[in-house]
C-alpha cells in the first residue's frame, strides 16, 4: 500500500531531466525510485520526468524497456496498473546528444513550458564521467543553467585526485557548488543515517565514542557477484578506485566524524572532512590486495577474474587496509576497512569492538582468566538493515554465576511495517528539497583521493595475493588484523 507522507516530507514539484535517461543506470535504479515516490505520493502529476538520451524511442517503447525493472512496485499496489499508467504519464522522451548538441533546442522548449524560480530544474548525469563537460556545456548553450537548477552526478569521478579535479572543473565552469550533488547511494541507506542518529541522539552511545572505550573498529562490504559484463570497466578501477575512496572512506567518516553544531549539510561535511584529513598516510604493510581466483559461491561454480577478463591484470577485486585516525578522539584506534568481490555472503556492516572490562570480579583468585567477550556494536547496512549490541548476561539457572554473550538486536524488518525507501529514493527526493547533507562536497572528495593516490602511485610495491571465490578473501588480509592481536568478524552467517 502507498505511504502516507508527513508534510515535513513533502517535495516541491519538479521537473528531472535524467541525461542517458535510457541507459542501464536510468532504467535499474533511476526511474524505479522515482515510481516508488510516485506511489508514496511524494511525487505528484505536477512533476516531469524527462529522459534525455541519444536513442530514439516513443514512451510506450521506453515503458516496456522500464516496467520489468517496476513489476515489484506495480504488483505491491491494489491500483498497481492505474499507478503504472498515471506516472508513465508524467515521462517525456527527448533525443539528445550532448556532444553535438542536437536535441537541445527541443529540451530547452520542453522545459521552459514550466521553468519558473520556484521548481527545481534537476538534470541527473547517468552517462560516463567523460560526457560531463559536453552535458554541462549543452545545458548551458540552451539557458537551461538557472539559479533553480540541480546537478547530479555519479562517483567515483575520475581515476585519482588530478582527474577528480578537471572534471568537477568541468562542472564548475557551468554550476556552483551549492547546485552539485555528488551522490554516493550508501549515505542513503537507513542504518546509515541511523548511524548519526545512534551517535548523536543516543548519550549512552557518544558518551563510550572514542580510544578511552572503543578497541577498534571494522568496516565490511562483501560481494558475492564478480564483475560479470562490467569486466572491463572494472578493471580500469579496481576495488580501492570503485569502493574505498568513496563507500568505505565515508562509512569511516561517519563513524569517526565530531557532531556537528546543528544537523545540516556544510556542518556535518565539515566534520567529515576533518577526519578524512585525520586519516594518516597508509604504510604497504597495512595494505592487502586480493583477486579471485574460480570456485564456487553459494554452492555454484564460478570463473576466475583473470577468466572474465580475458587477458592479465593487476587489478584487485579485493583490499583490506588498516586506517590510523591521529586525532583526540580516535588516536591508537585502528580502523581495519576491508571489501572485495566473490566473497562466501553479500553483507556490509560496522562492527565497533569496545575494551574489556578492567577487572574481573567473577573468577576466584587464583583460578585460570575466562576468555573475555567484549561488548560489540554492529551496525547492518545491508541485507536485512539493523542493529545488534553484544552483551554478556548470565546464564539462566541455578549454579553460580555462568556468563555467556547475548545481544540486543533491533531489526528494521522486524520493527517497521512499512517498506522502507531505498538509498536512490531517499536522495532524489533530497535533491529536489536542495538538501545536501547526504551528498559529498568537492573538498570532501579531493581529501578522499589523496589518501588513495598514493596506493595508486606506488601499486606495485603492494602485492596480488590470490583468493578463491567463495572465500572471505585471501589469507593475508586476515593477516592485516591479527597482527594487532585482533581478527576479523565475519558478517552472521544466515543473515545474507
Amino acid at each position: 500500500m502507498s505511504e502516507l507522507i508527513p508534510k515535513s516530507a513533502e517535495i516541491p514539484d519538479s521537473d528531472y531531466v535524467i541525461v542517458g535517461g535510457t541507459g542501464d543506470l536510468a532504467l535499474r535504479k533511476i526511474f524505479p525510485a522515482l515510481f516508488w515516490r510516485y506511489l508514496a505520493g511524494q511525487i505528484t502529476t505536477e512533476f516531469r520526468l524527462i529522459a534525455a538520451a541519444r536513442t530514439t524511442m516513443t514512451v510506450e517503447e521506453f515503458a516496456a524497456m522500464l516496467r520489468p525493472f517496476c513489476a515489484d512496485a506495480i504488483a505491491d499496489e491494489d491500483d498497481g496498473e492505474a499507478q503504472w499508467a498515471g506516472f508513465i504519464a508524467l515521462i517525456r522522451i527527448v533525443t539528445l546528444d550532448v556532444v553535438s548538441g542536437e536535441g537541445g533546442v527541443t529540451l530547452a522548449e520542453l522545459v521552459n513550458r514550466r521553468l519558473s524560480p520556484e521548481r527545481p530544474l534537476i538534470f541527473y548525469l547517468a552517462i560516463a564521467p567523460t560526457l560531463f563537460g559536453a552535458a554541462c556545456d549543452t545545458i548551458a548553450t540552451h539557458g537551461l543553467a538557472v539559479p533553480q537548477s540541480r546537478l547530479v552526478v555519479e562517483k567515483p569521478l575520475g581515476h585519482d585526485g588530478n582527474s577528480a579535479r578537471a572534471i568537477n572543473k568541468l562542472l564548475l565552469n557551468v554550476f556552483d557548488e551549492t547546485q552539485i550533488y555528488r551522490i554516493d547511494h550508501y549515505l542513503g541507506k537507513e542504518t546509515v543515517q541511523n548511524l548519526m542518529a545512534l551517535r548523536f541522539a543516543n548519550t549512552i552511545f557518544e558518551s563510550q565514542w572514542g580510544n578511552h572505550a572503543i578497541d577498534h573498529v571494522q568496516i565490511t562490504v562483501a560481494e558475492t557477484v564478480g564483475v560479470d559484463g562490467r569486466a572491463s570497466y572494472y578493471d580500469k578501477y579496481g576495488a580501492l578506485r570503485d569502493m574505498i575512496q568513496n563507500h568505505l572512506l565515508q562509512l569511516v567518516c561517519l563513524v569517526g566524524m565530531e557532531p556537528p553544531a546543528y544537523f545540516n549539510a556544510d556542518q556535518v561535511r565539515d566534520e567529515k572532512l576533518r577526519v578524512l584529513r585525520a586519516i594518516q598516510p597508509i604504510a604497504p604493510a597495512d595494505v592487502v590486495r586480493g583477486q579471485y581466483q574460480a570456485g564456487k559461491v553459494n554452492g555454484a561454480p564460478v570463473t576466475g577474474y583473470l577468466d572474465e577478463l580475458g587477458e592479465a591484470s593487476n587489478t584487485e577485486t579485493y583490499v583490506a587496509l588498516k586506517l590510523k585516525i591521529e586525532n583526540w578522539r580516535w588516536a591508537g584506534v585502528p580502523f581495519y576497512v576491508r571489501t572485495g568481490k566473490r566473497l562466501s555472503q553479500r553483507a556490509s556492516e560496522i562492527v565497533i569492538t569496545f575494551k574489556n572490562r578492567p577487572h574481573d570480579i567473577f573468577t576466584k583468585p587464583g583460578a585460570p582468566a575466562k576468555p573475555d567477550v567484549p561488548n560489540r556494536l554492529t551496525i547492518r547496512l545491508q541485507p536485512q538493515e539493523g542493529l545488534r549490541l553484544q552483551l554478556t548476561s548470565k546464564e539462566p539457572g541455578p549454579g553460580g554465576m555462568r556468563l555467556f554473550p547475548s545481544e540486543l538486536n533491533l531489526s528494521f524488518d522486524d520493527t517497521f511495517d512499512q517498506r522502507l525507501p531505498d538509498a536512490y529514493e531517499r536522495l532524489l527526493m533530497d535533491v529536489a528539497r536542495g538538501n545536501q547533507t547526504l551528498f559529498m562536497r568537492l573538498d570532501e572528495v579531493l581529501a578522499a583521493w589523496d589518501i588513495i593516490d598514493p596506493l595508486i602511485a606506488d601499486i606495485k610495491k603492494h602485492a596480488l595475493y590470490n583468493y578463491k571465490a567463495g572465500s572471505m578473501g585471501p589469507i593475508q588480509g586476515d593477516s592485516l588484523a591479527l597482527s594487532d592481536a585482533h581478527a576479523w568478524i565475519d558478517p552472521h552467517e544466515g543473515d545474507a
